[in-house]
Parts: C-alpha cells; sequence; structure tokens
C-alpha cells in the first residue's frame, strides 16, 4: 500500500485526512478543461463512482461531481430537490445534522426537526410517528455517519419509514462512503452525498452525489442557486462531459488515483477492514491507559471514535492537542455539547501500526503532562 510522503503529519481525523504518495504525485500535471484526456478521466471517475455503490444501470441511478467541499454539495441537494411548497424533516443527533437544518432554514425550505441526543440514533419507528403525523413531509434527510461522535445511524430501517411514506430520502454519507457498505437501493436512498476527500483518499475540492434518475428529474425549477443546481450540473455533464464552470482539475486527476488505489485494496470491504483494524487498535490502546470512549460500543462506527478527557485536572487539551502535533500526529477536538471530548479518526492512508505509535504517543504525551496513569477516567 503507498505510503504518505515521509515529512507529512499523519491526521488523525475525519478529514481531510493523509492521502498516499502516489494520490499527491496525480496532481503534478495540467489539463486543460476542455481536453480530451480530461474529460476521459471525469467520465471514468462517474463511472467508477457508481461501481464503487454496487450500483448498475438498472438500478437508474447518476453519479454527479459539484465543486467545493462535501457540504457544497449537501447544499446543492438540499437547494435543488425540495420544492417551493415542500416540507423537509431532518433527523438531527450532532452536528452536521443541525447543519443540514441550518441549510434549510436560510433558503427557505419548510423544516420540521426530530432531534435526540448525540449518543442515540433517531428511532426508526419514532420517524414513522413523525411522518403520521405530519403528511406534509415530502423530504427526511439523516446523516448516516455523524462525526460528531462517530455514531452510525440506521440508514435503511429509517428509509423504509421514509419510503411508506412517500417521500424523498437523502442521506449525508461524507464520512461513511467507500468505507461501510450501503445499499442504496435497499435503503430507498434517492440523494447520497459524500466527498472527495473523506474514505474515498483523495484530496478537497469537490463533492460527489449519488441520485435516482427518476426523482433527479423530478426537481425541475426547484433550484434555489445557479452554480449549486444540482439538475443543471448533471445535464452539463451528460451533455459534453464538462462542468459547468471551472473545474477543480488537480483534485479530480487525484480522485482518478485514489479510486485506482481503493479498487487495488479490495474495495469498500477491504477498506473497511483496514479501518475497523485501525479502530480496534485505538479502542484497546487507549482503554488500557484508561480513556473511555464516549459512546456504546453498539453504535460506533469504525470511522471516528470520541473520548472523554481525563478526569486529572492536570489535563488540558490545548497542551495535549500540541504536543501531539509536535510529533507528527493530528488529532480533533470535541464537538459535542453535553461532554468534554477529543476525537480520533481511523479513516486515510493510515495503518494500525499508525494507530499504536499514536497511542504510545498519547500514553508518552500525558505522562509528560504529569497526568496519572492509568488515568481512572
Amino acid at each position: 500500500m503507498p505510503s504518505p510522503a515521509p515529512r507529512d503529519k499523519r491526521l488523525f481525523t475525519p478529514g481531510p485526512l493523509t492521502t498516499s504518495r502516489t494520490v499527491k504525485e496525480a496532481m503534478l500535471h495540467d489539463l486543460g478543461s476542455r481536453d480530451a484526456a480530461f474529460i476521459e478521466t471525469i467520465r471514468a471517475i462517474r463511472h467508477d463512482l457508481l461501481a464503487v455503490a454496487g450500483l448498475l444501470p438498472e438500478h437508474g441511478y447518476e453519479a454527479i461531481l459539484m465543486q467545493g467541499s462535501g457540504t457544497f454539495g449537501l447544499e446543492a441537494v438540499v437547494g435543488s430537490v425540495v420544492p417551493p411548497d415542500g416540507r423537509l424533516l431532518v433527523l438531527v443527533n450532532g452536528a452536521y445534522g443541525t447543519r443540514i437544518a441550518k441549510m434549510a432554514e436560510i433558503l427557505g425550505i419548510a423544516t420540521l426537526l426530530l432531534a435526540v441526543p448525540e449518543d442515540q440514533t433517531p428511532d426508526p419507528e419514532a420517524v414513522e410517528a413523525v411522518l403520521a403525523d405530519h403528511p406534509d413531509v415530502t423530504h427526511v434527510f439523516v446523516v448516516h455517519c455523524e462525526t460528531t461522535t462517530g455514531i452510525l445511524n440506521p440508514i435503511q430501517a429509517i428509509g423504509e419509514r421514509v419510503k411508506a411514506h412517500g417521500a424523498v430520502y437523502g442521506v449525508d454519507a461524507m464520512s461513511s462512503f467507500g468505507a461501510i457498505p450501503i445499499d442504496l437501493p435497499a435503503c430507498g436512498i434517492d440523494f447520497l452525498v459524500t466527498s472527495a476527500n473523506k474514505c474515498l483518499e483523495g484530496v478537497p475540492g469537490f463533492a460527489v452525489i449519488l441520485a435516482r434518475r427518476e426523482a433527479l428529474l423530478a426537481t425541475e425549477g426547484y433550484a434555489r442557486s445557479l452554480s449549486l443546481n444540482l439538475l443543471d450540473q448533471w445535464r452539463g455533464l451528460e451533455a459534453n462531459g464538462q462542468f459547468r464552470f471551472t473545474p477543480p482539475t488537480h483534485t479530480l486527476l487525484a480522485f482518478r488515483q485514489a479510486l485506482q488505489e481503493l479498487q487495488a485494496e479490495g474495495g469498500v470491504s477491504g477498506r473497511a477492514a483496514r479501518y475497523r483494524a485501525n479502530h480496534d487498535t485505538v479502542v484497546a490502546g487507549l482503554r488500557a491507559l484508561g480513556l473511555r470512549p464516549f459512546l456504546d460500543p453498539a453504535l460506533q462506527s469504525y470511522i471516528i471514535t470520541s473520548f472523554h478527557y481525563p478526569k486529572d485536572p492536570r489535563f488540558d487539551f490545548d497542551t495535549f492537542y500540541r504536543r501531539l502535533s509536535d510529533r507528527g500526529l493530528v488529532i480533533y477536538p470535541g464537538k459535542v455539547s453535553q461532554a468534554n471530548l477529543f476525537r480520533i479518526g481511523h479513516i486515510g492512508r493510515l495503518t494500525p501500526q499508525d494507530m499504536q505509535d499514536l497511542v504510545d504517543a498519547v500514553a508518552e504525551v500525558l505522562a509528560g503532562m504529569g497526568v496519572s496513569l492509568p488515568l481512572g477516567a
């Protein structure tokens, strides 16, 4: 497996994340946006993304690329698929579900929230009840892996209720697609959004939307933006293979290489195995130090894990973060409202040995800070 460049810090984050040397080297070329070779790159990427998702032509899905971060792609979907008289139900158990609701509010979309605590998943039966009480709901959106905590939401069980209600179903799979198997038809997903720089291990610069063609075509006239018009973006790609506006050329070249490396690793299942081993290494190692994960293991994904701060008053997160960074190891602060946490991502071009290196460094840094070991967190 290609390794990161030796001078790079290792990023134990949910993205941007550590990329292979070969993915970075793929960007060392200039191609014009109308160049035949670049248009072929776009075509190949769109084809390969459907293959990663296990989608066949008869499933009726399209792969759409949208400039910007994953959030841009998500806003393109939210702003393009809900009709003026529609109503959106957003399922919220973290900051990224809240962000979807904020997008809808700014876009002037009538929105209903079903919020649960950050250490719980939305109950599909509760979703069914809300839909029964609100027959005017036309669209439902949920985050698959809510990287606020690393919790994994039951998108198939939720999707079954959404489809029974006759609503359109959108899934933010930003931090899961490419490493957690997702059966879009079985889940009833109409629109799935992910990013180039998460489990697909590319670099930031564009979002990916997998859209059920019939649902996409039904959105004519709904878009609330010119540049983030999902239907027009697809039509442009279909018409001449080009982006409507300046494409992120170098990012796309890197992404094609990243997709080839995903295939070489054994596809989604192969990548999932490595990420799961990464997760297991970190959790076992930090538990042995006395650090306690935030989530019930039954709800925890192998994408990112949140840990409680040590109870020792000598622990200071900023110092902890800086000393790990000085060793070339970058973690993430917590984002949960009800607890003091830090987060460790298990994705990107990292291995269980990298995770063990982090565990060893955490032990040394905490000892250097005078934090008692075992921590008794």
